[in-house]
C-alpha cells in the first residue's frame, strides 16, 4: 500500500500493477467455459496404417496421444464418420454400404474411440460426415433430397456406437465444409431426441461462421446449435459470431507439418484462438500421421507414424505444444475475462488463465510465437510483430495469496536456438502477488497451481525403413469385414470377407456416393494405393474375380501412381485393365492416354490371375499366366505407388497379392 498527499487529500493505491504488466484477476468474474483440445481422425483414413502396428509401439502412439499428464493428454476425440468417400487422403468405410444393411466393425474409429475412452474415459467424442452413400440422396448427390433419410443414418452410427461398442457420442455435425440445410439440422435433433440421445450435441456447421446469421434469426435453430464449429478461423471470428449468444469453437484447425513450424503453429492457434476469436475448444486437423508419404497433408498430424512394418513412429512438437495446455487444464474450466487473465503481451504474443470449477486452482499458458515461424496452411492472416521481452505478473483477487506456480517450459528451435520441449523448470516465486518472468521468441510457458504434469517418455522406437519386398498377402488372418491394412483406398471400399477358411478382399461400392470431392470419386473407379512413393521398378500381382451379380466392369493393376486424395482422377502412372472382352494399357487412371489394347476374354464368377511388370520404360502384362504384351511404354510418370482397383463402382474381389522388385 502507498500513502501519497496532495493538497487536504490523501490517496491509497492498493496493488497497483505496473503499467506494462499483466493481471490475473477472478473479482470481476469469469469468461468462457472452456471446452478442451482435440485431434481429428479422419478427413480422411488418417489413422489408416496406426492399426496395424506392432502392439507395444501401437499402445505408445495412442498414450502420447490420449494418456492424461503423458503426452497430448487430448480432451476430444474427432471422427469421421465414414461415407465410403474420398475425404483428403482416402476413403473411409461406411456403416450402411447399402440401405439394407448395417455393420459396426468396418473401419478403425471405432476402435480408435475406443482406445482413447481406456485411456482417458473423460474424454469427449464428436462424430462428423464427409460424404455419404449414394442411397442416402435416393441418387439425387444430395443428402439433403430426404432429411429424415439422412438423419436416421446418421443417428444410426451414433447408436451403433453405443450399442455394439459402448461408446456414447457426446457431438455431432452436419457435413463437412460443405452446405447445411436447416430442415436437416431440425430434423436430426428430432431424430436424437427420439431415440434417446438427447446428450448429443450438434456442432454447426463445421465450414465458416455463415451459420451465425440464420441462428439470429431461428430461435429454434438457436436452441438446436449446441456450439458454432468453424473450420481454420485464423484466430478469429466474426461479429455475428460473437454476438449470437453462442459457443464458438475452431472445430478443425492446425494442417500444417509436424517439425517446428506446426509445433509454433498449433500454440498460436490454441491460445489465439480465444484471444481473438472467443474460440472455446480448438481441433487439429489431423490427430495423427498414419498414412503413406506424398499423399496430401503428409506428416501433418500432431505426431507420425505411418510405418507399421517396423514400428517407427515420431513424437512431433505439437505434442508437447498441446501438453501445455491439455495436462494443466479439463473441460469445464474456464477462462479468466479478457483484461483480467486473458489478452495480449505487451510486446506480442498472447497469454490466457484459466481456472478449475472450485475455483482454488489457476493455470497461465503464454505463448511468443512470432509471424516468420508459426504459420499454418490456412492462416492467411496480415504479419504481426513479436519481440522478447520481460512479462510482469499481477495476481489479484484470490489469487494474490499464491507464493509460487509451477513452470513448464518450450523453446521452438528456430534462429540457431536448441529445441527445448515440455521442461520442468524451477517455480516461479511470487511476492504479494508479483512475479516477472522472461519470454523470447517462439516460447511457451506454462505457469499452473497444479501439481501434475509429465513428459512422458518410452525408449527410442525402431529406425525408419522403408516398405519391406518381397511382400505378399493371402488376407486369410484378417477379421470379417476388415479393412486390408496396406491397401489405402483412395476411392471405393475395399473389406475382407471369407468362403470357408479363404479370406479374399471385396470392393463394396456399387453406385456413385455422395461425395466431398467430385473430382476423386466422381471418376467412378475404385482405386488403391500401397507401398513406396519412390518406387520405379515393380512388378504387381493379384488374383481376382468378378460376381456375376452387381460386379465391376473390369479391374487394373498399376505401377507409379502418382496422385492420391482429391487429385486421384488425375492420376498417371502404368495401368493394366482387364475387361471382359479386352486388355487396355494406359498411362493414366481414366484410360484417357491409351498405349495400346488388346482381345482378352473371361466370365465373371471365376478367379483369375493379373500381374504387372515394370523395369526402365519395359512393361510385362500377364493374364492368367500368359504374358499379353512385353515392350516399352511411354510414360511422365517415373515412381510412385503400387496400385489396384476397378474400372468402375461395383463388386470385385482380390486375393494373393505379392509385390516384388522388377
Amino acid at each position: 500500500m502507498i500513502m501519497l498527499a496532495w493538497g487536504s487529500f490523501i490517496f491509497l493505491l492498493v496493488q497497483l500493477a505496473p503499467a506494462n504488466s499483466i493481471a490475473f484477476d477472478d473479482s470481476v468474474g469469469y469468461g468462457r467455459q472452456f471446452d478442451g483440445i482435440g485431434g481429428l481422425s479422419g478427413g480422411g483414413a488418417t489413422s489408416k496404417l496406426l492399426i496395424n502396428y506392432p502392439e507395444q509401439f501401437r499402445s505408445e502412439v495412442l498414450d502420447f496421444l490420449f494418456k492424461p499428464s503423458f503426452g497430448a493428454s487430448l480432451q476430444i476425440l474427432k471422427v469421421e464418420i465414414g461415407g465410403d468417400v474420398q475425404s483428403t487422403d482416402g476413403t473411409e468405410a461406411s456403416h450402411m454400404h447399402y440401405s439394407w444393411e448395417e455393420n459396426y466393425e468396418r473401419g478403425y474409429e471405432w476402435w480408435m474411440m475406443k482406445e482413447a475412452k481406456k485411456r482417458n474415459p473423460n474424454i469427449k467424442l464428436y462424430g462428423l460426415p464427409w460424404g455419404f452413400p449414394g442411397w442416402v440422396g435416393d441418387g439425387t448427390g444430395n443428402p439433403y433430397h430426404n432429411v429424415s433419410k439422412t438423419a436416421d443414418y446418421i443417428v444410426r452410427w451414433i447408436n451403433g456406437a453405443k450399442s455394439k461398442h459402448n461408446l456414447t457420442i457426446d457431438y455431432v455435425g452436419i457435413w463437412n465444409e460443405r452446405p447445411y440445410n436447416i430442415a436437416y439440422i431440425k430434423t436430426l435433433r428430432k431424430v436424437l431426441d427420439e431415440r434417446g440421445f438427447q446428450h448429443t450435441q450438434i456442432i454447426a456447421s463445421d465450414n465458416k461462421w455463415e451459420i451465425a446469421a440464420d441462428l439470429s434469426k431461428d430461435a429454434e435453430l438457436k436452441k438446436i446449435v449446441h456450439a458454432i464449429g468453424c473450420h481454420y478461423p485464423g484466430t478469429y471470428s466474426s461479429h455475428e459470431a460473437q454476438h449470437v449468444g453462442k459457443i464458438l469453437w475452431s472445430s478443425e484447425d492446425y494442417c500444417q507439418k509436424n517439425n517446428e513450424t506446426g509445433g509454433a503453429c498449433w500454440a498460436r492457434v490454441i491460445n489465439r484462438n480465444f484471444v481473438h476469436g472467443y474460440m472455446t475448444s480448438t481441433i487439429a486437423w489431423d490427430l495423427i500421421a498414419s498414412y503413406y508419404t506424398n499423399l496430401p497433408g503428409w506428416d501433418m498430424g500432431l505426431m507420425t507414424a505411418k510405418e507399421p512394418w517396423n514400428g517407427h513412429y515420431v513424437v512431433s512438437p505439437p505434442i508437447w505444444a498441446s501438453a501445455h495446455t491439455t495436462q494443466f487444464t479439463e473441460i469445464g474450466w474456464s477462462y479468466l475475462k479478457h483484461g483480467h487473465g486473458v489478452g495480449t503481451l505487451p510486446k506480442g504474443g498472447t497469454y490466457v488463465g484459466l481456472v478449475n470449477p472450485r475455483r482454488d486452482h489457476l493455470t497461465i499458458v503464454m505463448e511468443s510465437m512470432t509471424f516468420e515461424h508459426s504459420k499454418c496452411q490456412w492462416d492467411w492472416k496480415s504479419p504481426f510483430k513479436v519481440s522478447p521481452q520481460n512479462v510482469s505478473l499481477s495476481l489479484e483477487g484470490k489469487w494474490a495469496e499464491i507464493k509460487e506456480m509451477n513452470m513448464w517450459f518450450t523453446q521452438l528451435g528456430f534462429d540457431g536456438k536448441s529445441n527445448i520441449f515440455f521442461e520442468k523448470k524451477s517455480p516461479l516465486k511470487f511476492t504479494r502477488g508479483k512475479a516477472t518472468v522472461f519470454l523470447d521468441l517462439n516460447q511457451i510457458i506454462t505457469l499452473t497451481t497444479l501439481k501434475t504434469g509429465r513428459k512422458g517418455s518410452y525408449p527410442p522406437s525402431p529406425p525408419h525403413t522403408e516398405f519391406p519386398l518381397p511382400y505378399s498377402d493371402n488376407f486369410d488372418g484378417y477379421r470379417v469385414h476388415e479393412e486390408p491394412f496396406y491397401l489405402s483406398q483412395q476411392t471405393g471400399a475395399f473389406e475382407v470377407l471369407t468362403e470357408g477358411e479363404n479370406g479374399f478382399v471385396r470392393q463394396m461400392v456399387t453406385q456413385m456416393t455422395i461425395p466431398w470431392c467430385k473430382s476423386a470419386d466422381g471418376v467412378k473407379k475404385a482405386y488403391n494405393v500401397f507401398g513406396e512413393f519412390a518406387w520405379t521398378d515393380i512388378a504387381v500381382a493379384f488374383d481376382f474375380r468378378i460376381p456375376t451379380v452387381n460386379g465391376s466392369s473390369g479391374v487394373f493393376v498399376g505401377a507409379r501412381a502418382n496422385r492420391g486424395g482429391c487429385g486421384s482422377s488425375t492420376t498417371s502412372g502404368i495401368f493394366f485393365f482387364a475387361l471382359p472382352d479386352k486388355f487396355v494399357l494406359s498411362t493414366d487412371i481414366e484410360r484417357k492416354r491409351t498405349v495400346m489394347g488388346g482381345e482378352l476374354s473371361y466370365s465373371p464368377g471365376a478367379w483369375h490371375r493379373i500381374a504387372l511388370s515394370v523395369l526402365d520404360n519395359t512393361v510385362k502384362l500377364s493374364f492368367d499366366g500368359h504374358t499379353v504384351y512385353h515392350g516399352d511404354v511411354p510414360t511422365s510418370s517415373s515412381a510412385g505407388w503400387a496400385a489396384l482397383g476397378t474400372d468402375n463402382y461395383g463388386l470385385a474381389d482380390f486375393d494373393n497379392l505379392e509385390i516384388n522388385s522388377a
